[in-house]
């Protein structure tokens, strides 16, 4: 009777620490997603700021724009996007997972990509794909 007792007593621990292992994760995975937003929603401000200032979008790719957005634009206008976004060493904006965001513009929207947790850029075919795209 003991052993049983003892037995499902580690079976509980095992389970316990295996439900407080994947609610760490899932609580890990959910403020990196906030925190995207919320990076992505600063950028759509500061960059539809820098086009009313400036009267463009900025030109080029991720660096150029951080660039841009920072004071080394035609008119030295310097556009404060929210909290301090994160850059990486060459300048970019990166996502919580630390890639490089990918920022696309039209005459009037902006399309800003994540490759989210997996560190890569999926198509719609890949079934693990974990991008997180956002338009304003």
């Amino acid at each position: 009777m003991r052993k049983i007792l003892v037995g499902i007593g580690l079976i509980t621990v095992v389970l316990c620490a295996l439900w407080a292992s994947r609610a760490w994760s899932t609580l890990r995975a959910n403020a990196r997603t906030t925190r995207y937003n919320e990076d992505v929603d600063n950028l759509f401000v500061g960059l539809q700021k820098y086009k009313e200032r400036v009267g463009s979008y900025p030109t080029g790719g991720n660096a150029n724009i951080a660039k841009a957005l920072s004071g080394e634009n035609g008119k030295n206008v310097i556009i404060l996007v929210g909290r301090k976004n994160e850059l990486n060493e060459k300048s970019e904006y990166v996502d919580p997972w630390g890639t490089p965001l990918k920022i696309y513009f039209s005459e009037a929207n902006i399309l800003i990509r994540s490759a989210g947790p997996n560190r890569r850029f999926d198509d719609s075919s890949v079934i693990e794909a974990d991008d997180y795209i956002r338009s304003n």
